[in-house]
């Protein structure tokens, strides 16, 4: 049986979702994944760290198709299960509940093949406007020249991933990320992956104006 606390965050969640006019097939594949989910919860400390560490455990356990539903699934649960009200209404208000669901996500790769093409990529022309406005906020706040070629490759994995997105909003990006950060098997450069397109994600949407590194990203995932 759902631990209590648990339980009344589903039953919040789920009266939201329904207010907001998810469909019954949306909110029955979120269900699958909160029965999976719930357990790694139950007597874990109201934190941040301990929600990180239930979503470690169980995205290695999850096919790669439904990465992104699955972390999205997990985005939206969050502050339910903190009973943070103030973050459900600001998450609320911003649109951050995915009741239309993009169809499209990256083709199926790994990071060797993602890795490889880096040598032959071609980026067009918005592209590589935005890979000119990081690189240069990298160097403005000094980066040497082995971490700006790091920080770089890791943008443009995320920009190969991006190709073919239907558009160029918030939830691609999501998509993008959630596809591509279970690639990453070494915690390292996980980390540095998830500095990387919260730090890039402010250039690709040509908001260059919140400073890097003032912690103003998108808020992409809950693997940290």
């Amino acid at each position: 049986m759902t631990h209590t606390r648990e339980q009344e965050a589903i039953s919040a969640y789920f009266k939201l979702l329904e207010k907001k006019g998810a469909k019954s097939g949306m909110l029955y594949k979120r269900s699958l994944f909160l029965d999976q989910f719930i357990p790694l919860l139950q007597n874990q400390a109201l934190e941040r760290t301990s929600y990180s560490k239930a979503i470690e455990k169980i995205i290695k356990t999850i096919p790669a198709d439904i990465w992104h539903d699955s972390l999205n699934t997990a985005r939206e649960f969050y502050p339910f299960w903190m009973q943070d009200i103030k973050a459900i209404a600001a998450f609320s208000r911003q649109g951050g509940f995915d009741i239309q669901p993009l169809k499209w996500q990256p083709v199926p790769t790994t990071l060797k093949a993602l890795t490889d093409h880096l040598n032959t990529a071609k980026f067009d022309v918005i592209e590589t406007r935005h890979l000119n406005a990081y690189t240069q906020a990298l160097k403005d706040k000094g980066a040497n020249p082995q971490l700006l070629d790091n920080r770089l490759n890791l943008a443009k994995i995320l920009l190969l991933q991006l190709k073919g997105a239907p558009t160029d909003d918030a939830r691609v990006y999501r998509v993008a990320v959630d596809m591509t950060l279970p690639l990453f098997k070494i915690d390292e450069n996980k980390q540095l992956f998830l500095l990387v397109i919260r730090e890039f994600y402010q250039y690709w949407i040509d908001n260059p104006d919140k400073n890097l590194g003032s912690d103003q990203g998108i808020e992409v995932t809950f693997i940290d």
